[in-house]
C-alpha cells in the first residue's frame, strides 16, 4: 500500500465519469448520442492537444509500438457512447454501476493473467467477493 496516496486521484476521477455520464446523457438526446460522443472527444482532444504543444513531440513513438497497444482508441468512444445512450434510459446510478462490475470483472481477468504487461495478481475470494458485491449492488440499484 505504498500507493496509498492515489486513491483519492481514481475516486475523484470516477466521480468525474458520473458527472460525464449525467451530462451525455441530456446531451444526447437534444443533439443525437453520436454527435454528444463526438463533442466529448473532440473537447477533449482540443484541451489535451493544447496541453502537450509544449512537451517534447512523441507522435513517432506511438506508431511505432504495436497496432494492439492502440485499440484502447476504440474503446474510449465506445464507453462513451454507451454512457450516452445508457443514462437517459436506466439513469446515471444503474449505468455507473453496470459499467464497474464490467469494469471489475476484466480487471481481475487481466490482473490474474498478467495481460497487457499488467503485473499478475492472482484472483483470490476477496476479489471475488467484492465482485459479488458489485453485482449485489446493480441488483439492489435496478430494484
Amino acid at each position: 500500500m505504498q500507493q496509498l496516496w492515489i486513491l483519492p486521484l481514481v475516486v475523484l476521477a470516477g466521480m468525474g465519469l458520473s458527472v460525464e455520464a449525467g451530462l451525455l446523457g441530456p446531451l444526447g438526446e437534444q443533439i443525437g448520442h453520436g454527435w454528444a460522443t463526438l463533442g466529448i472527444f473532440g473537447l477533449g482532444t482540443l484541451l489535451l492537444t493544447l496541453g502537450l504543444v509544449f512537451a517534447r513531440p512523441r507522435l513517432g513513438r506511438l506508431f511505432g509500438k504495436p497496432r494492439w497497444m492502440l485499440v484502447g482508441g476504440v474503446l474510449g468512444p465506445v464507453y462513451v457512447g454507451a454512457l450516452t445512450l445508457a443514462t437517459p434510459h436506466i439513469g446515471v446510478g444503474l449505468t455507473m454501476v453496470g459499467i464497474l462490475f464490467g469494469q471489475v470483472a476484466a480487471s481481475l481477468v487481466i490482473d490474474h493473467f498478467g495481460w497487457f504487461g499488467a503485473g499478475k495478481r492472482p484472483v483470490d475470494h476477496y476479489r471475488v467477493g467484492a465482485l459479488a458485491a458489485i453485482l449485489g449492488a446493480l441488483w439492489f440499484i435496478n430494484i
